[in-house]
């Protein structure tokens, strides 16, 4: 059998074909995308006082219902509802006649009590002459001297009364018993009042006035280990600061002054509570506020909140390295400062942070790094 024939390509082709062989080499290949570009910033290194914030309820500083302590007939009323009194100011008048009329009989039953007391003495002069004379036994000296003794405790007795007389009459004007602002009167002149029952108004006491606030467990732990206050113990001397929600800077100034003595079981938070100055009665009780309690003083670094990622459950930074790899750091975070988030570990001061361009980068990816220095911004615009 014939071995097949090859077919002899022409020789014009064969020199196309060298030809575009020799050509390849010198073809340029496909191009490459480049790096994404992302800002980068040292962290700000600062020296700062750290204020973790809170939410808290104004209460007043004190709270009295006023009840009478007699049973009478309101007289008068000395006050507008909701106007502002001081501690000692006349609020209501009871009916004081009938109480008049309780201290004459006590001073008269004073007086009669008096001259038993003169009489029994009288009757002992006389017979102790008779006794020593033998003209009267002893034992009708001792029925004298028993009777003195007798009248004097009908006049301590009867003075007593008189004193009860005199502080019931005293009871018919109902006073203030703290500064503050006075609500409404639940009761009109003509009325009847009974004694601890009736409500005649509330006092709320405003200046100064309490911020009430809850602290959680891993927030108190950390208070207790900077040297806070435990619970159950004298709290006063921590510095607060409170805003309302229309306001811009931390004006107001308090101090902390109760930690609750246990933990509630089923919140995990402890009760605290603030006292802070209201000269201008611009705090409400019963309103929200927002409050900060200092968490510490020391060198930080800080970063802007964008540049902070979730991973899981931790909390981590985008930086990049020298040769522009991205590296994720999990860090520990603090409290918002001018604006900046404090970065208390896991952080270093020469690390490149991503602070724009945050979605263009993924760990172990390359990037190209533009540096900008981090611009802190106020923190009333950041808030």
């Amino acid at each position: 059998m014939r071995p097949p024939r090859r077919l002899a390509m022409p020789t014009a082709s064969r020199k196309i074909l060298l030809a575009f062989a020799a050509m390849l080499p010198a073809l340029p290949l496909a191009a490459q995308p480049a790096p994404p570009t992302v800002t980068v910033s040292e962290p700000v290194q600062r020296h700062v006082t750290e204020w973790e914030e809170h939410v808290a309820r104004l209460e007043p500083s004190a709270r009295v219902a006023l009840r009478p302590r007699i049973s009478g007939q309101v007289e008068r009323v000395h006050f507008r509802d909701g106007q502002l009194v001081q501690a000692g100011d006349l609020l209501f008048t009871i009916d004081r006649r009938p109480f008049d009329i309780a201290v004459e009989t006590a001073r008269a039953d004073v007086a009669r009590a008096e001259a038993k007391q003169e009489l029994a003495r009288s009757e002992i002069e006389r017979t102790n002459s008779l006794v020593r004379d033998r003209y009267a036994p002893q034992s009708q000296l001792d029925t004298r001297r028993a009777a003195q003794r007798d009248a004097e405790a009908g006049i301590a007795e009867a003075r007593a009364r008189l004193r009860q007389a005199e502080l019931e009459r005293s009871w018919t004007e109902v006073r203030a018993p703290h500064p503050g602002r006075v609500s409404d009167r639940r009761v009109d002149a003509g009325n009847l009042v009974q004694a601890g029952e009736t409500l005649l108004t509330t006092i709320l006491a405003l200046d100064p006035i309490y911020a009430g606030f809850d602290l959680s467990e891993a927030d108190l732990l950390r208070f207790q280990r900077r040297g806070g206050a435990r619970p159950g113990t004298d709290a006063a001397g921590e510095p607060v600061r409170l805003r309302l929600a229309d306001e811009a800077g931390w004006d107001r100034e308090g101090r902390l002054d109760f930690l609750d003595t246990a933990l509630d079981r089923r919140s995990g938070t402890v009760r605290a509570r603030a006292t802070v100055s209201n000269p201008d009665l611009l705090l409400v009780p019963g309103s929200f506020a927002r409050l900060q309690l200092r968490a510490g003083e020391g060198d930080v670094l800080l970063v802007p909140d964008a540049a902070i990622a979730a991973d899981q459950a931790a909390r981590v930074v985008m930086t990049v390295a020298a040769d522009g790899t991205v590296r994720a750091k999990p860090v520990t975070l603090g409290p918002v400062v001018d604006g900046l988030r404090v970065v208390r570990g896991g952080l270093l001061p020469n690390d490149q942070v991503i602070t724009a361009g945050l979605h263009l980068a993924r760990p172990g990816a390359r990037v190209t790094a533009e540096v900008r220095p981090i611009a802190a911004p106020r923190l009333a615009a950041a808030q």
